[in-house]
């Protein structure tokens, strides 16, 4: 379905990704006209339209993804890794394969990753791509682009890479050696003129995104990225305070904070965005909120690491900026906005009732159920993403903004019962069947199928891959 005006018709609940009282809409249809929602409301059909209907289904904004690696698609469950912390965990499965990836196996894990992501529900993914070294065979970000532009995805690359290492780069195999500081710079400027689009609703946009402040560039480095991604009219992300060991680095090496430290280097702002964020003190929290940086929550990754939970009330009380991602699938083997959302909805919940203490101990309530609404993490999802990555044009439902619309159809068992349906995506935890997502107006999947994708085709491709990534790993 590719008409210029769709009708969606006779919806069973709307949540729109807005605040307060516009958080639900009472629809029960929707129509969009040239990529953009013209109307809602008891529309009457027009002719020639298309129709979609959507009884007994739930509407959502796109999800909106800020934080993704997706060239892990292919490391899920990855044994060697699968019960460690982060830092060894880094070294044990996706350092340990950087080298095995060919032009082949990183583009197939990028469509795996991104697919998941779609019959998810996700209109619009940023990927963290970190896999770039001297003299790499292949060009892992013009892959990326093209695999979102064919799934019909809008598609946010986050320039990743490092100029400095922690071993001596003469030991290294070639796909670990750091780059120089001008090589990284320069490609940062080629993907910017060649994709980047500032519009508010763009399709491609360029990210500079060093992959940690702390340990992948030398301070003066960072001052001069942030400087240059400024005068080039991108934004800035990476990794930050995901545990402990970030707060025993900047202690030891800079004898401040990492929030202190990012803030000396000019990268704090309201164009800045830090996955994780779960280690933070109450000082580090204000200085985020002040500054309006913005956080990536990735609630899967964080509890199959064991990094943590990161407070996400006190960090949007504070003026922080909140959206969600869902990290690389190596951590996170469940790699969707739906299973990410669910577990930002418990695992708030659940991070406040942990601090509950008896009477006797000084404690005044018996648990956290009210730390965060399933509508607090649709807005988060979706609108909050929006404003991270700066595309204001996206993110919410109301008339006016780009037609980034997810239609899900409650028939599995798991949603038989609900007292509220708008509810049933997040609290249910199951993918629901996708009856149909589009992006800027246009029909990417139907059914709960991607035209043109043989599911049972990518997934014999992947165990193939697999194999040889076992292979060239080992």
């Amino acid at each position: 379905m590719n008409q210029e005006t769709i009708l969606i018709r006779n919806a069973g609940a709307i949540l729109t990704g807005l605040r307060g009282a516009g958080e639900r809409h009472a629809g029960p249809d929707i129509r969009i006209e040239a990529g953009v929602i013209a109307a809602m409301g008891a529309l009457t059909p027009q002719a020639g339209e298309g129709v979609i209907d959507a009884r007994d289904c739930v509407v959502y904004p796109a999800w909106v993804n800020t934080h993704h690696h997706l060239f892990q698609s292919l490391l899920k469950g990855e044994p060697q890794g699968l019960d460690l912390t982060l830092t060894p965990w880094l070294a044990a499965t996706p350092y340990r394969f950087r080298a095995a990836y060919d032009e082949h196996s990183f583009r197939l894990a990028a469509r795996i990753g991104l697919v998941e992501l779609l019959r998810s529900g996700c209109g619009t993914v940023a990927d963290h791509n970190y896999l770039y070294y001297p003299g790499m065979p292949f060009d892992g970000s013009a892959i990326l682009f093209d695999e979102a532009d064919k799934l019909g995805l809008r598609f946010v690359l986050c320039r990743g890479g490092a100029t400095r290492t922690r071993q001596l780069e003469s030991e290294l195999p070639q796909a670990l050696r750091p780059e120089s500081l001008e090589q990284f710079l320069t490609d940062c400027e080629r993907l910017t003129q060649r994709y980047h689009q500032a519009a508010p609703d763009a399709m491609r946009r360029v990210v500079m995104a060093p992959t940690t402040p702390l340990y992948s560039m030398a301070p003066e480095e960072l001052r001069t990225c942030a400087r240059e991604a400024r005068r080039l009219g991108i934004r800035l992300h990476s990794h930050l305070s995901e545990t402990v060991e970030y707060q025993n680095s900047a202690r030891e090496k800079y004898d401040r904070s990492p929030i202190a430290f990012c803030g000396e280097y000019e990268w704090l702002g309201p164009d800045v965005w830090f996955a994780h964020l779960v280690k933070l003190d109450r000082d580090e929290i204000g200085q985020l909120g002040a500054t309006g940086t913005g956080i990536a929550h990735c609630p899967q990754s964080n509890g199959r690491l064991g990094s943590g939970i990161a407070d996400i009330p006190a960090l949007e009380a504070a003026g922080v900026p909140v959206s969600i991602g869902v990290d690389g699938a190596a951590s996170n083997e469940a790699a969707d906005m739906i299973s990410e959302t669910h577990a930002a909805w418990l695992m708030q919940r659940a991070r406040r009732g942990e601090l509950a203490r008896s009477r006797a101990n000084g404690g005044a309530s018996e648990g956290g159920a009210d730390a965060a609404r399933i509508e607090d993490v649709v807005r988060w999802g979706t609108a909050g993403g929006a404003a991270v990555l700066g595309m204001d044009a996206i993110g919410t439902l109301e008339v006016g903004k780009a037609a980034d619309i997810a239609i899900y159809k409650l028939d599995d068992p798991r949603y038989f019962g609900l007292h509220d349906l708008a509810i049933a995506p997040v609290a249910g935890g199951g993918r629901p069947s996708l009856r149909a997502l589009l992006v800027a107006g246009r029909v990417v999947a139907e059914h709960d199928a991607i035209p043109g994708l043989d599911l049972a085709e990518l997934g014999a491709q992947a165990r193939e891959a697999v194999r040889e990534l076992q292979r060239r790993g080992s």
